[in-house]
């Protein structure tokens, strides 16, 4: 088997273990190819222990600019025995393993159309330090520097890095560079060469490189929320430790010094969503950040927010479930779980951003929706966008932005003798007026409850009352439609009656995907949704198809169910594509999966025009 030849096109994955500290040295490999001008898509997989267990750091090298997995690897870094076999079934036939050569293996331990490199880590370690845990920390800088001679990445782009990370720390610096050059200087004298190269590039243009959460939060702090209440959660929590970050930089007093904002770390989730509650109710724009565990126990409060009518917002970081699931893996699995969260007849609404650029909008937008709609709102964050960092476009901060506040009487409308009915529609969008606490020291209060009212906010179970009343959320949920961020569009070179639904996180694999059919001569038109309620444009392109695939990363194809729930669709003629074992989706499987519905079709005969 001929080896790999690729400059900037290909993937190396690491394979270590769970609390050995090379999470800080593989990150540091990606960012020096970032450095070099190169784009590359890292994805962090990872237990929900804290030591022990195999862990995994997969960086895609891509000068075309892919920031999805694409499958397959090409370059595996193999440091943990334990998962030695499934890693090195993983690589592409003529690819290359990497792997610490101290204590030998049998040559039944590898593969015949695979190029070994052999490097004594741990034996030079050892003969280098003496602390134990220096060994093991250096072992991960020393394989780095061996990476970085095989591959041809400048040195001094790492170095700098290093100097940039233990800046003030000149010890630490000077130890870590001892170790890149160990591992880069018996690379150079003592491996081959092989045909994986990195190559200065300038493909990286002004997009920015930066985790979903982080994004999430400065979009909480664009938004204007002041309030957030959260319970630490896997994947979330680093969202709400991000806006603390951003808030004790951004939203500090200058004159007095005093904070302009309250986090607090509640007991539960139970309690993060009341406090959320109480404070959106008294005006102040609140946010919680959790998964899916936390969405479960929040439910009831959801519930009353949504028919006491308070703005909420909600950024689920969504996992693998359910129960505890898998807490370290990433899926799309909760959007019927957010669509109709709580009991009775409910309906919310659901941002859905690709990348961490859209998770900094949607953030802010959802602040302005909650408040405009009086409604909980959801941002349908994921893991692989919330806590791997990506490249995107720049974050856009506009000074002259102002919130949208929505329906606020206020005190002079009051005094007028203007008409409130806290639960009345006005103007035929479903969304009445409110008054915030203290607005006016007689007029425009109302006793807020979970249970029914008039539209006066008196107290009523009267069936008439309780009718208009939820018939109204309903209207409110439809003038959402063109409120929330429209679908986007692609269509294909030519006629097709092949299209293609999908969200989120899937977004980078799925565009890859699309362009690999268009080789093979299968062309598709597609839709990316980017919330619910589903625009008309929606429904539009179904119709406009004869067959329309949904691609989605979970078990019971759940965007699939919502479109066929809202628009009295035929499930027929929407084809799953479902990815669920909590890793990223790749390319090659969706690709894959649609080239194979098609074939089988075409086959039988039930596709009468060419694609």
């Amino acid at each position: 088997m001929k080896p790999i030849e690729a400059v900037n096109d290909f993937v190396v994955k690491f394979a270590n273990v769970n609390g050995s500290g090379s999470a800080s040295a593989n990150e540091l490999f990606a960012k020096s190819i970032l450095r070099m001008g190169v784009p590359v898509s890292p994805r962090n997989i990872f237990p929900s222990n804290i030591q022990g267990l195999p862990t995994w750091y997969e960086v895609r090298v891509t000068e075309a600019g892919h920031l999805g997995r694409r499958g397959g690897v090409d370059l595996m870094a193999a440091m943990n025995p334990q998962t030695w076999d499934a890693d090195l079934a993983e690589i592409e036939p003529g690819g290359y393993l990497f792997y610490d050569s101290t204590r030998p293996l049998p040559a039944s331990k590898f593969r015949a159309d695979v190029s070994v490199i052999s490097m004594p880590l741990t034996e030079i370690c050892n003969r280098t330090y003496d602390d134990p845990r220096q060994r093991q920390l250096f072992k991960n800088i020393m394989y780095v520097g061996a990476l970085a001679a095989l591959l041809r990445i400048d040195l001094a782009v790492i170095e700098a890095l290093i100097a940039q990370q233990y800046k003030g720390k000149e010890k630490l610096l000077d130890a870590n560079v001892h170790a890149l050059h160990l591992g880069h200087d018996y690379a150079t004298n003592n491996l081959p060469p092989i045909g994986l190269e990195v190559r200065a590039a300038d493909a990286v243009g002004d997009r920015i490189f930066i985790d979903g959460n982080s994004a999430a939060a400065l979009g909480c702090v664009y938004g204007g929320a002041s309030v957030c209440a959260w319970y630490p959660i896997t994947p979330s929590s680093s969202l709400a430790e991000a806006f603390q970050k951003y808030c004790q930089k951004l939203r500090v007093d200058p004159a007095t010094g005093r904070n302009r904002y309250a986090i607090v770390q509640a007991e539960d989730e139970i309690a993060s969503i009341g406090m959320v509650a109480g404070a959106g109710w008294n005006g102040a724009r609140a946010f919680t950040t959790t998964s899916g565990p936390g969405i479960s126990l929040m439910n009831e409060i959801i519930g009353l927010a949504y028919f006491a009518e308070i703005p909420v917002t909600i950024i689920d970081v969504q996992r693998g479930g359910p129960s505890t699931g898998m807490p370290t893996r990433t899926q799309q699995a909760d959007l019927l779980a957010c669509a109709y969260a709580s009991h009775g007849d409910t309906k919310h609404v659901l941002l859905l951003p690709e990348d961490p650029h859209e998770c900094f909008e949607f953030a802010a937008a959802a602040l302005d929706l909650a408040d405009r709609l009086q409604t909980p709102v959801f941002v349908m964050s994921d893991l692989d966008i919330g806590m791997n960092q990506r490249l995107c476009a720049p974050l856009a901060w506009d000074d002259a932005r102002r919130y949208d506040r929505g329906k606020l009487m206020t005190a002079a409308e009051l005094e007028a003798g203007k008409d409130f009915g806290r639960y009345k529609d006005v103007d035929g969008d479903g969304i009445p007026w409110r008054t915030l606490p203290a607005t006016h020291p007689t007029r425009g209060s109302y006793f807020t409850r979970g249970t029914s009212r008039d539209a006066y906010a008196r107290y009523s179970e009267r069936g008439p009352d309780y009718v208009y009343n939820v018939q109204r959320l309903l209207k409110k949920f439809d003038t959402a439609r063109g409120l929330v961020p429209a679908p986007v569009e692609q269509r294909a070179a030519h006629p097709t009656p092949w299209g293609a639904l999908f969200f989120g996180s899937t977004a980078p694999a799925m565009r890859e995907a699309v362009a690999a059919l268009q080789v093979q001569g299968l062309a598709l038109d597609t839709l990316r949704v980017r919330a619910f309620p589903f625009s008309d444009a929606v429904r539009a392109f179904i119709e406009a198809h004869a067959h329309v695939f949904v691609v989605e990363q979970n078990r019971d194809a759940q965007l699939r169910s919502l479109i066929v729930d809202d628009f009295g669709i035929d499930p027929a003629r929407l084809i799953p594509v479902l990815h669920y074992d909590g890793t990223p989706i790749t390319a090659r499987f969706i690709a894959g999966a649609i080239r194979a519905h098609i074939t089988q079709k075409r086959a039988a005969g039930a596709d009468s025009c060419a694609a």
